[in-house]
């Protein structure tokens, strides 16, 4: 148990930072390149969940941070013995963590990873580390679930 929650600790600080870092070093709306036509650093502030769902409902994410920390606890208890379904479960709850402590503070996240190769597409992607967590924590969970299914269920 306590390699998670130093994992978990681990990934809330490095998010803080990625986003003290943009805050301090990229002016509000600017971009950044990383690699060219790839992927630049965009300092965005969002209000919403992906593309700007329920943007300015804060109460929203709220209630649904809490019933994610409670969806875990539940499915933590029965994932004893299975590194993997724990660890998606770990990096799920950490993303949580960090963007429910930027709505906390500032009402808002920030987000600054945009996938410029999916402007072609009209996808316009930008998030944060955060939400990186909780995506790969969700594909471990799901991934668990579909290719160990006997021990999922037990």
């Amino acid at each position: 148990m306590l390699i998670y929650l130093i994992i978990a600790a681990a990934l809330v600080l490095i998010d803080f930072l990625i986003k003290a870092w943009v805050t301090a070093h990229i002016p509000l709306g600017e971009s950044q390149q990383l690699i060219p036509g790839v992927i630049d650093l965009t300092h965005i502030r969002n209000t919403g969940a992906a593309f700007s769902m329920f943007e300015g409902k804060q109460w929203f994410f709220y209630i649904t941070t809490l019933l994610a920390f409670g969806v875990v606890a539940m499915l933590w208890r029965d994932s004893l013995h299975k590194p993997i379904y724990r660890l998606g479960l770990t990096l799920i709850i950490a993303g949580a963590i960090g963007n429910f402590i930027d709505r906390l503070r500032f009402q808002y996240v920030t987000d600054m990873f945009h996938l410029e190769f999916l402007d072609q597409w009209r996808f316009n992607a930008i998030f944060n580390f955060a939400d990186m967590c909780i995506t790969f924590g969700v594909i471990l969970v799901l991934i668990f679930i579909l290719f160990d299914h006997d021990k999922a269920v037990a």
